[in-house]
């Protein structure tokens, strides 16, 4: 059974159940498939000779998260993520310390004695340590992290302007001299090797300004929203449905979606929507040799991927009607 897997008019459960496609993200996730343009590969070099974090800004989903997998594929290094949150703190970028559990080890006198097993290593933390050769390391390292040679790391802090205003202060030191303390583990320090810093990447979507002193030690890019031909280019490399052949499907969607986000929308579509949209159209039958308003059922059924307020619903009914016709 194909899409649409449901139609709403079923009076009997099904002999079988119904066998949903396997999700497919990860083809659009693939960082092969990511497109840089000129100027954003300028600032990443330039980052990338200074040794400084690349701190980049646009609407969300114009790739921001994504360039980090792409650097750390292209550049053969590992990947580590830290995910900011509202209550996040300097210290939770290096590692987190499990004080309770060993508070109750220690009055129960069960569990282990060593703080060692209570620390948990966070995305620059254990980028810095896996900097190190790892006998230097060893005795930091858990059972639970295995090292078995230096190696360098992109690190991605994303929408680190969630955080406080003081978690991007609180870290100006460790992030240029690449180094934390474990005051848990006899007040131990750790820094990466000069030639093999980690490579920071850090994503806002300007939610909250950040301080001055934390700018100046970062390499700024702003991601625009791309023109028609490269959103074009975007879905060709994402949908192999669409990437070869002539397209009146993928020129008129693209141009729909160009001017519905011109609407003065609640929460304008992203680029990642926009994939997510021509594969649904694609997948009810839309054919990629005729234009969008060839495929008028396929549209009615894909239009939940596109709008995501009550408001956005009400006027893309209305733009469907103006722009296509009834």
């Amino acid at each position: 059974m194909g899409f649409p897997f449901i139609n709403g008019k079923a009076t009997l459960a099904p002999a079988q159940p119904v066998v949903l496609p396997v999700p497919e993200r990860h083809k659009q996730l693939d960082p092969a498939g990511y497109l840089l343009d000129p100027k954003l590969v300028d600032a990443v070099n330039v980052a990338l000779l200074l040794s400084q974090p690349l701190l980049l800004t646009g609407e969300p989903g114009t790739g921001k998260t994504q360039l980090a997998h792409r650097l750390a594929w292209e550049l053969g290094y590992d990947k580590q993520v830290f995910n900011t949150k509202s209550t996040s703190v300097a210290r939770d970028l290096f590692y987190t310390f499990d004080s309770m559990g060993r508070f109750h080890a220690a009055q129960t006198r069960e569990g282990s004695s060593s703080n060692l097993d209570y620390v948990s290593y966070n995305a620059l933390g254990r980028a810095i340590l896996l900097a190190n050769p790892p006998e230097a390391v060893q005795h930091l390292l858990p059972k639970s992290l295995p090292h078995t040679g230096a190696r360098r790391s992109v690190v991605l802090i994303d929408e680190i302007d969630k955080a406080p205003r003081d978690f991007p202060n609180d870290l100006l030191h460790e992030v240029d001299a690449m180094t934390f303390r474990i005051p848990e583990i006899a007040g131990t320090e750790v820094a990466a090797p000069r030639d093999m810093r980690p490579v920071l990447v850090l994503t806002s979507n300007s939610e909250r300004n950040l301080p001055d002193a934390f700018l100046r030690r970062c390499v700024f890019f702003n991601i625009p929203f791309p023109s028609p031909a490269r959103l074009a280019e975007i879905v060709q490399a994402r949908l192999p449905a669409l990437a070869e052949g002539a397209n009146p499907l993928l020129v008129s969607a693209v141009q729909f979606f160009v001017d519905f986000r011109k609407q003065g929308l609640r929460k304008p579509p992203s680029t990642a929507e926009l994939i997510n949209w021509l594969q649904i159209l694609v997948n009810a039958g839309a054919s990629p040799t005729k234009p969008l308003k060839a495929s008028r059922d396929a549209l009615a059924g894909s239009l939940s991927a596109l709008a995501k307020t009550d408001d956005d619903t009400e006027a893309l009914a209305a733009f469907v009607k103006t722009t296509l016709g009834s």
